[in-house]
């Protein structure tokens, strides 16, 4: 009877949290079930892929920075959790939004019951609402689009041409905004990914609010040339070309690439896409497929909603394998994502 008690998945748990803080020993005291199990499942897929000498992909949808994922995401990246990110365009000026204009941002935690008059309101006082959250238009956009621009036009005279996220990262390591910042930079993702110049794709960044002013700067002819952001194809030719060469380095050292997917829509959607891309588009077909799967989403499964789709239909599609160790998790991203970053920090 012993034996079988410490088979248990709880015993599992406390006896792998043992060594965790009090974070990880509260989850594997009392997410025993249902979502809260599937929770630590992924958690505990996520560090056994590390631990097996994988790679870690994180997928970005929603308003993850504007959540203020950062917060337990850059030490994630900070830690080397994570390899790669894939993000929109929101997510990937958001986070410096809130890193210059935090303390001008507004809660409306009554959101539910704001009328259309209270609405407009608010689009007035140029405070764009995302759920509960009012995210200030001259303080945060505008200010970010006066720098990048800044970059925008000196790559377009140049003749250079660069990624979203590049430009992003020039800003960043400009030091312009640094005057500007009004939370811990530790808790902006973007920071970190930028002191570990880490790997990004940033698919449909043209329907970002950075993406929609670039369009404009075209338009007026402050850009000449709409080709100096680099965007989409070229973003699925690097990813091709990033894949093929980690696999192959991971593939002598026996580990493999996972992806672990917040939300979904085209974050998630695109990056998968490589691997059936690689095998049936360019023949490469000694390139393995994804190691890992996890998602948190909280979208239904039902009516061909992809982003609901459970991850075995994902096997139909030349994406994962039937081995591959498959999680889903139907929650609250801004729930459930600290809590298994916690875990695999060992907080």
């Amino acid at each position: 009877m012993k034996s079988k008690a410490k088979s248990k998945p709880e015993a599992v748990n406390a006896a792998l949290a043992q060594k965790k803080g009090p974070v990880s020993q509260f989850l594997a005291h009392h997410y025993r079930h249902f979502n809260a199990a599937a929770l630590m499942d992924a958690a505990k897929g996520y560090e056994a892929h590390l631990n097996a000498g994988g790679k870690m992909l994180v997928t970005l949808a929603g308003a993850m920075s504007t959540a203020e994922l950062g917060i337990s995401l850059a030490e994630m990246i900070r830690r080397d959790k994570v390899h790669a990110i894939v993000c929109t365009g929101a997510n990937l000026e958001e986070d410096i939004f809130n890193l210059v204009a935090h303390d001008h941002y507004e809660r409306v935690p009554h959101y539910r019951h704001l009328t259309a008059a209270d609405e407009v309101a608010l689009v007035k006082r140029h405070m764009n609402r995302v759920t509960d959250t009012c995210i200030p238009e001259m303080e945060a956009m505008r200010r970010i689009e006066s720098v990048v621009l800044e970059e925008w036009v000196k790559a377009d005279r140049a003749g250079e041409r660069y990624f979203p996220h590049e430009f992003m990262y020039k800003i960043l390591r400009g030091g312009k905004l640094k005057k500007s910042y009004q939370i811990d930079p530790k808790n902006s993702w973007m920071l970190a990914a930028c002191e570990k110049n880490l790997p990004m794709i940033v698919p449909g960044w043209e329907d970002a609010t950075l993406g929609n002013m670039f369009a404009g700067h075209v338009i007026s002819g402050d850009v000449k040339n709409v080709h100096t952001v680099r965007t989409g194809i070229e973003y699925m030719t690097w990813l091709a070309e990033w894949y093929t060469t980690t696999a192959k380095k991971l593939r002598n050292g026996e580990g493999s690439i996972g992806f672990f997917q917040i939300g979904g829509g085209i974050a998630g959607d695109f990056p998968i896409c490589v691997v059936p891309m690689l095998h049936q588009d360019l023949q490469r077909t000694g390139v393995p497929l994804w190691g890992y799967f996890a998602q948190i989403s909280d979208s239904t499964t039902s009516y061909g909603s992809y982003s609901g789709a459970v991850p075995n239909e994902k096997i139909t599609w030349g994406k994962l394998a039937g081995s591959t160790p498959k999680f889903i998790v139907e929650s609250d991203a801004t729930i459930v994502a600290p809590l298994i970053f916690a875990w695999v920090l060992g907080q």
